[in-house]
């Protein structure tokens, strides 16, 4: 077990989870959480190209952390939070049962992948695929691009 990994995925959702805690609902905490969710699939990426080693317990380490984060991210869009965010499209407020409907999606297909544990680079890559296209299509819908 790699329990490096473990250890550096239990400390980076800690420190997250406290400045979200700080600042629930601000740009800060928004990207604190998307930063959780890139660091995450960077990391099955980067296995999925082959430039780090098949590793199980850092792609369930990835995958949790990304089913995790996606349950909780639609939270940091309360009514009350900053909705002059420079990077969220004003549709997003307009069309919150979408985008609620898009974070469960993205954490169900992480928790399906968890469950199903890609076990070599070419299903991470699969796995990838899949989890991309979902935040892809959110970004597409509800992310301004400055």
């Amino acid at each position: 077990m790699n329990w490096k990994a473990v250890a550096a995925a239990a400390a980076m959702a800690g420190m997250a989870f406290g400045s979200v805690t700080a600042a629930e609902g601000t740009h800060d905490s928004r990207i604190a959480l998307m930063k959780q969710i890139g660091g995450s699939a960077g990391a099955l990426a980067a296995i999925a190209k082959g430039t780090k080693p098949y590793d199980a317990e850092a792609v369930k380490a990835a995958l949790t952390t990304i089913a995790t984060t996606a349950k909780v991210f639609p939270d940091q869009f309360k009514p009350g939070s900053d909705m002059n965010d420079p990077e969220v499209s004003p549709k997003l407020w307009e069309n919150m049962d979408d985008f609620k409907a898009r974070a469960a999606k993205l954490s169900t297909e992480a928790e399906t992948a968890l469950a199903q544990l890609p076990a070599d680079a070419a299903a991470v890559g699969a796995t990838v695929n899949t989890l991309g296209a979902t935040c892809g299509g959110c970004h597409k819908a509800y992310r301004l691009k400055d």
